[in-house]
């Protein structure tokens, strides 16, 4: 690493590290419903919201109406949100005049964005309209992002309460945390990107001409968008000749703060955060890396304030951190050395393609892992163009559960999740019944656990293996053997695992992949989701164990390196088949010379 990048990464670190106690503390207090800075100002306006929806915010819900407010509320907003993107053509703000999305696409855009995915089949300046992306998908950045928040929050109340029948209140911990949380910190995000160049206008298109006119030849495409072949298996191109180019406008800045704050993903432009519109400098590329981090790191101290036990949150931090920048030495590492292949004719040094030069190796491979380990999905590196092992590290830290840090309030859910289940190994191996936090591990919290932890791989390797086996799933594959494996495997995890980054050379916008993607979502976001309402509602009627003599110590340097081997283990179990015959055999293939 250069000076610059080693000088880039430690501030980045120290700046994230020196963040993660004071907003962490805010975040308890908000969702403690104690005072803080900004009651003066939003607390009216909180009373007025809950006057105008009749919300009582002293009344409490159990597990199981908390679960039916919070599907309630995604159903509506995913219908909504479907409508909108079918009926754009008719509505305002499209100075493009876009048509609306097919019926199947707009069903998966929907999932996607209700879900926190934000895995996206189509082109943003291309498809979506102003009112689609301002009024569609940015709101639903918003809810989403809160929706998961919510969920973790209830966990924390499962945790810290003693013999309670309720979890708290959907609506209140909703508005709550979009009033006092996310809009404040998007607010101060968007004037620090517009400063930085970033666009933030409602303004029509803007042709202009090319200096230099541009030949190539552009792959012809079927009706499904698949590139044709002709009878010898070779590309069918046309000769194209361009002399002017459209340069899309759109209110970038705003969508841009919320999908990085929330741990969104979606890009407002097909490029994400490559585009010089939504990432211009390495300054914006720097606090869009602290942005998509931000609150899942300083959630884990919230969690140690909320349950009475802030080395508990520093555990978690740690383990966390620990296995991103492992993530981050292995990705440098590989990109570093480059191809082989390429080595060969001469060009050696640094795999650079499909990265902005703006930012380097550094940044690029700093942003790669931030937007993996969580459920992020923005990306400023095109993930296709990895070497074989550098793309293994994006996939494998979505395979993981996207733990590191995971996205706000999903990631942190799924690695209590893995500390229950390393708390009840260690309980197994020491004879003992296991604890955690002064609550019994019993079979029930076992299961709700591991249904947190499984759900998405399951599905991931299901839908994946059976892509490959039907027509439909490979023909929409442009790559073949293992790097069209990979690009297959890596887009259900990113849909499963709600992430929404993924692979170039697979078609997803294909009736096949909308409609598998979107189921992968739905049971990847709203599995784990109920189970992790059934856990808190459990713990939260459970009675406090104090700790014993034996009791096992969760906020310890052993603790935290079983934490850390538990989830590397079930990795390697659950996915290191599927891994083998995708980048591992690339890799092998590679470094054989063919």
């Amino acid at each position: 690493m250069s000076a610059y990048e080693w000088l880039e990464t430690i501030l980045f670190l120290v700046v994230l590290l020196g963040m993660v106690k004071p907003v962490g503390t805010f975040m308890a207090r908000v969702f403690q419903g104690e005072r803080t800075f900004l009651t003066p100002l939003l607390d009216p306006c909180e009373k007025l919201i809950y006057r105008i929806c009749g919300v009582n915010r002293d009344e409490e819900m159990e597990w199981k109406r908390y679960a039916v407010a919070m599907l309630l509320f995604n159903g509506i907003g995913l219908l909504a949100l479907f409508m909108l993107l079918v009926c754009q053509r008719f509505l305002p703000f499209n100075p493009q005049k876009l048509p609306g999305f097919s019926w199947h696409l707009a069903l998966n855009t929907a999932v996607s964005f209700v879900s926190h995915t934000n895995w996206q089949a189509y082109g943003g300046e291309s498809a979506a309209s102003y009112l689609s992306q301002m009024a569609g998908l940015a709101v639903q950045n918003f809810l989403a992002a809160v929706t998961s928040i919510c969920i973790l929050v209830t966990l924390m109340r499962g945790f810290s309460r003693r013999r309670s029948p309720t979890i708290g209140n959907f609506w209140v911990d909703l508005t709550r945390s979009t009033l006092y949380l996310l809009l404040p910190l998007c607010l101060v995000a968007s004037v620090a990107l517009v400063s930085q160049g970033v666009i933030q206008n409602v303004a029509p298109y803007r042709t202009v001409p090319l200096a230099q006119p541009i030949t190539y030849d552009k792959p012809r495409l079927d009706q499904g968008g698949t590139p044709l072949k002709d009878s010898r298996g070779n590309p069918v191109t046309d000769r194209v000749t361009v002399r002017e180019v459209s340069i899309p406008m759109g209110p970038v800045a705003s969508q841009e703060a919320i999908k990085n704050i929330g741990t969104n993903g979606g890009g407002f432009f097909n490029a994400n955060g490559a585009h010089p519109f939504e990432n211009p400098t390495p300054l914006t590329n720097f606090l869009e890396c602290l942005m998509i981090l931000l609150i899942p790191a300083s959630l884990t101290h919230t969690f140690g304030r909320m349950v009475g036990n802030p080395r508990q949150g520093w555990m978690l931090l740690g383990v966390m951190l620990a296995i991103l920048l492992l993530a981050f030495g292995v990705l440098y590492r590989a990109e570093m050395y480059g191809n082989p292949l390429v080595a060969k004719l001469g060009v050696h040094g640094i795999n650079m393609e499909g990265k902005e030069l703006r930012f380097g190796l550094g940044g690029s491979t700093l942003f790669t892992v931030a937007t993996t380990g969580t459920s992020c999905g923005a990306v400023n590196t095109m993930h296709d163009s990895l070497t074989p092992i550098g793309g293994m590290v994006p996939l494998m830290l979505i395979l993981l559960g996207e733990v590191v840090f995971g996205g706000v309030g999903a990631g942190l859910f799924t690695m209590l999740s893995f500390v229950i289940i390393a708390v009840f190994i260690a309980g197994l191996m020491i004879g003992r019944t296991p604890e955690y936090l002064g609550k019994k591990v019993e079979v029930r919290e076992m299961w709700l656990s591991i249904l947190t932890v499984l759900t998405a791989g399951i599905v991931t390797l299901v839908l994946t293996g059976v892509s490959l086996l039907l027509p439909a799933g490979t023909s929409a594959m442009a790559n073949p053997g293992a790097h069209g494996l990979t690009e297959v495997l890596y887009a259900f995890a990113s849909a499963a695992n709600n992430n929404g980054s993924a692979f170039a050379g697979l078609n997803a916008n294909t009736v096949y992949y909308n409609l598998t993607t979107a189921a992968a979502m739905l049971m990847g976001r709203f599995v784990p989701a109920l189970a992790v309402l059934a856990m808190a509602g459990s713990l939260a009627e459970k009675k406090y164990v104090p700790p014993s003599q034996g009791t096992l110590p969760t906020d310890t340097l052993p603790f935290a390196l079983w934490l850390a081997l538990v989830i590397l283990i079930v990795g390697a179990l659950t996915f290191f088949p599927a891994l083998s015959l995708g980048p591992i055999v690339e890799h092998l293939t590679m470094v054989g010379g063919k």
